[in-house]
Order: C-alpha cells, then structure tokens, then sequence
C-alpha cells in the first residue's frame, strides 16, 4: 500500500502587504491534491522567516504567531487523521474544509441514510407507509453488509461512490442476496433517493445514478377476469374475516383505490357531484389527488359495513398481510390459480376500465399516478380487447382495397 504524503506548510502573502505587515497563509499538500487557507494572522514582513515556515526571533509577536500556527498544524492534522480513519481516500481540500469546519460532519453513505430513516419514521401513518419505512431499514442493511464485504469497512463516503459501487451492489443483491431482478430495482430506489439527495444538497459534485441505469424487468402484472372477479363475488363465504377481505378486494377491483388509501377512507370523503356519490381523497403514497364516482357494487359494499364503523372509517381493515392471507384463501376456494393480493384488484379495475373503453388518461387519474407510464405498466391490453379493436378497424376499411 503507497504511504500517504502529508504536508502542512506557511507562507505569506507578498502581494496583500500593508504597512510593510503581510496576511499568513496555510497549504496543505496530501497525495499530489493542494488546499490553501488563510490563518487568520498577521505579521511584518521583515520577521518572517520563509525558509522555516515561522516567525523568526523570541520577541512577544514572534512566539504569539508561531504558537497560533502550531495549534494550526496540530488542528489540521488531527482532522487528517480523523478522516483517514473514515474515508478510503484523503485529499487536501477534505482536510482544509474539515479545520474551516465546512463538511465537519463530513457525509457518508450510511450517515446519510441513518438521517433519512430517521426523519421517515416521524412521517410515518401521517404522509408515508410503514411497510415503506421498513423497506428503507432494509436497504441499509443490505448497502451496510455490501460495503463491509466488499470494501473491508464500516462506511463509505459519498464522495466515493460511482457507477461501478452503483453496479457492484446491484450485483451483490443479484448474486450473493439472490433477489430477482424486479427486487433489486425495489432496493436501489431507496439509495438512488439517498444519493440523489446529496447531490442535490450540494454534498456530492455528482450524482453517480445519472450516468447509470438500474433496469427494472418489470414482470406481466397479475390481474383478474371478469370471469374471475365474478367467482370471488358470488362465493359462499362462513369466515367474516374471509368475508371482509372479499369485499374490500372486490371495492379496490371497482374503484382502483389502494389498500392504504382504502383504510385511510373515512366519511368525510364521500361527496356528491352531480347528484352521484364519489370519494374524493388523496393518496397516501404521493399525495396526488383522486376521485372516483361510487358505482353500485362499492356503494353496496360501504352501505354493507355501515354497521361496523369506528371513528368515522369507512372500514376496519386490520392489517394488509392478514388481508393478503385471507384473499388467498378466498382464491383457493374459487379455483383461482394466481397469486391473488389486494394489489391484484387495482391492476384489475385498469384492465377492466380500458378493456371498456375508458381513456388511459382518465385510469391514471383514477388510480392517482404521478406518471401516466407507471399506468401503461398496470394496465392490460387483452386479446378481447384487441379483436374488438382490429374488428372495428376491419369494418371501417372493408371494401375501400381491393387485391
């Protein structure tokens, strides 16, 4: 391993002299990299002695200055070491920011999603999800056995991450965490967030993801028939938990309406426009405004539970994976094979509503997406749809060719 070379030197500044009195001037030199600052110090010109980096004589001013620039040296020097300690790389200017104390708190990668996770758990059940926040603890961990197997530390700043670190834990996640594809594009959103942040703030000169792209592979989206949707609707049901889960997936398949935006729904939310029910809300997730008109079946399904309402909420819904467990139940006695969650209804309602002819537009809308590609991504164009689609193509051409 090359040593280090780590210098700090004085001088003074010719070229500002006053009265024949010149302004001292710090350098540090470490590894070829050269930051220069000023000391705060004054001295005249005739009792500097620039072969020895000193004031020359024992004179009261003399022995003042050249303690100041010892306790200089000392200062840098500790910061040096302290640094070294942390950072695989050390270059001047970090060491002259450090003793200036701009970036004393110098950013590391797990410094910086210690503060994130910090500041998300506050957030959560107001504006951001649990299971969200727990997908953030959960990178950490990830990013933090990622750095101490392949770097031999416990940190890494972030003056140091590049593409390759980006590709290197992609990999890590890939091969030696044995996530599918999908999953490790679900784990570098939140450290492409973290990193993104910091160069934003100023803390990094670059922002390493914009010169890489993480690939998603998303996977065809599960969704229901109508023949399907049908089944779980009409299904005989003893178990009232079995029961409610049911009727809350078949609310999410005619309104499109997410689970956590479903639990948050109280009655505040139900407007008439137009002389029609409609939940007007925003979502949890983003916080984009959606409202979607109350057909018959969700209508049924609020009026239904009626009864069982606490605190004003449209529904109690106890928790998501306890509704994912029961749904699957439910599936199973309907002789679906798919892997039903209550997800699987929001992808159904977009299915559903553009196999009818409804505008991707007015779905993303509905559904409360910041980006209408995120919809082209949940919704299905079906072979139903598409023999309707090129049936009427067909009858609008035929007869205008001939062969």
């Amino acid at each position: 391993m090359m040593r280090s070379t780590f210098k700090t030197v004085f001088y003074v500044n010719a070229s500002k002299e006053k009265n024949g009195v010149v302004p001292i001037m710090g350098r540090v030199t470490i590894n070829g990299t050269i930051a220069q600052f000023s000391c705060k110090q004054t001295i005249p010109k005739t009792l500097w002695d620039a072969k020895g980096n000193r004031a020359k004589g024992k004179s009261k001013e003399a022995q003042e200055v050249n303690f100041a620039l010892e306790n200089i040296k000392a200062q840098i020097a500790k910061h040096y070491q302290r640094i070294s300690d942390r950072e695989a790389y050390v270059t001047a200017e970090m060491v002259r920011n450090a003793y200036q104390g701009i970036g004393t708190e110098y950013e590391t990668l797990l410094r910086a999603f210690d503060k994130e996770n910090e500041a998300f758990a506050k957030r959560v059940g107001k504006d951001r999800a649990k299971r969200t926040y727990q997908k953030y603890l959960t990178v950490r961990k990830y990013v933090a056995e990622f750095i101490k197997s392949h770097y031999r530390r416990n940190d890494i700043s972030m003056n140091e991450l590049t593409e390759d670190f980006i590709r290197d834990y992609c990999l890590y996640l890939r091969n030696e965490v044995g996530l599918a594809q999908s999953s490790v594009w679900i784990y570098s959103i939140p450290l492409k967030h973290i990193v993104t942040t910091a160069h934003y703030n100023g803390k990094i000169p670059r922002n390493p993801f914009a010169m890489y792209h993480v690939d998603p592979d998303h996977k065809e989206r599960e969704y229901l028939t109508e023949k399907e949707i049908r089944a779980i609707s009409e299904v005989k049901l003893d178990s009232m938990s079995h029961a409610l889960a049911r009727d809350l997936f078949l609310f999410g398949c005619w309104t499109g309406i997410s689970f956590v935006d479903i639990r948050n729904l109280t009655t505040d939310n139900i407007v008439e426009m137009n002389g029609s029910p409609w939940i007007v809300s925003k979502r949890q997730k983003t916080g984009v405004p959606f409202s979607v008109k109350l057909m018959d079946i969700p209508m049924r399904i609020i009026k239904r539970y009626e009864p069982f309402r606490k605190d004003g909420r449209l529904f109690n819904t106890g928790a998501l994976n306890m509704v994912n467990r029961h749904l699957k139940s439910v599936a199973e006695k309907c002789g679906i094979s798919k892997r039903v969650s209550f997800h699987v209804s929001r992808h159904s309602f977009a299915v559903m509503a553009l196999n009818y002819g409804m505008p991707i537009e007015s779905v993303s809308k509905i559904i409360g997406h910041t980006d209408i590609k995120t919809t082209q991504i949940y919704a299905k164009v079906t072979n139903t749809k598409l023999d309707s689609d090129i049936s009427a193509f067909e009858s609008k051409v035929s007869g205008r060719f001939s062969l």
